[in-house]
């Protein structure tokens, strides 16, 4: 196996350097080591800027809808659709589950309707800019019957589910629909939020990325940007609440086209990614002779990672 020095930063809290999807994916081709000087790094947040007191060969995961900034990175893996080879498309749905688990069998769905609720919303984070369509949409449905929020913002059940893909999928699971909106509608950007709603075995109601059909069955979700309204879009889900036979045959449609996985979770795909980059020579940009603003960079401290006993999940 190759020997990779690799180091994560600017990732979210209690992200685990020994322990995340591209760890345990890489550890599969490459003999992987977690360095304090790395020959790799791959780094996520535009927010934080420990980056850049590195000076290898950078890979940029953006989490939300972020172009890369080839002044900082050398490598990029994006929700965006880029012809250029530095790239990679890689949604933010694919690090949250095996794609098996949206692959539908044979399965018994007369008698689940029993335990359904109406319809789930889970906001935490609320800023106008990225919530408000999905509030909107919230409040509009809420005319129709109770829309259950689980999440901190607009909480209406007692109490916010617990924090993580677990709690969340826990809660989703007792709903008809949910109502899986992005923070953005933009062409390639789909997160978790379809995937957990499909996982839940909920129907989603999705707004966001208008390739969405590419990726998923369209029969499979209601598209907001399939209706000419949002009127018309809320008629339907009240259509489907109310004639089992309808939505039962919503839900019978499998998520993938021919119910094979997309694309995107082929790990032969990613990983041969990797083995481009781990073995093209290239003169990092980080080391690149450059004139910059002044202002432009915040200092940051470097720390040495904590070994991997004593990192938190």
């Amino acid at each position: 196996m190759r020997k990779i020095r690799l180091d994560f930063c600017d990732f979210w809290p209690g992200f685990c350097k020994t322990d995340n999807f591209f760890w345990n994916l890489l550890r599969s081709r490459f003999d992987v080591e977690l360095h304090a000087q790395p020959d790799f790094l791959i780094y996520s947040n535009r927010e934080s800027h420990v980056h850049r007191v590195h000076n290898c060969v950078k890979i940029h995961f953006a989490i939300e809808s972020f172009l890369p900034d080839w002044r900082e990175c050398d490598y990029a893996m994006t929700c965006h659709y880029l012809d250029d080879p530095r790239h990679l498309r890689l949604p933010l749905y694919v690090l949250y589950g095996e794609p098996a688990c949206l692959v539908k069998d044979a399965e018994e769905l007369d008698s689940f309707l029993a335990s359904k609720s109406f319809c789930s919303f889970v906001v935490s984070n609320a800023g106008k800019r990225k919530t408000q369509k999905r509030v909107d949409f919230f409040n509009h449905l809420s005319r129709y019957k109770r829309v259950d929020s689980g999440g901190r913002y607009l909480n209406n059940i007692g109490e916010p589910i617990p924090n993580g893909p677990a709690g969340k999928l826990a809660f989703l699971r007792q709903y008809k629909f949910n109502i899986a909106f992005e923070n953005d509608s933009v062409a390639g950007y789909t997160t978790e939020k379809i995937f957990e709603a499909m996982r839940a075995r909920c129907l989603p109601i999705y707004w966001g990325n208008p390739r969405i059909a590419e990726e998923f069955n369209p029969r499979s979700f209601l598209n907001y940007l399939d209706f000419p309204t949002e009127e018309a879009l809320i008629e339907k889900v009240i259509e489907l609440d109310r004639d089992d036979v309808k939505y039962l045959a919503w839900m019978r449609e499998p998520y993938f086209r021919s119910n094979r996985p997309n694309e995107f979770f082929d790990t032969k795909r990613l990983l041969d990614f990797f083995e481009s980059i781990f073995t093209t020579p290239v003169r990092p940009v980080s080391r690149q002779r450059r004139w910059f603003q002044v202002g432009r960079w915040i200092p940051v401290k470097k720390t040495r990672p904590a070994p991997p006993e004593a990192q938190q999940h």
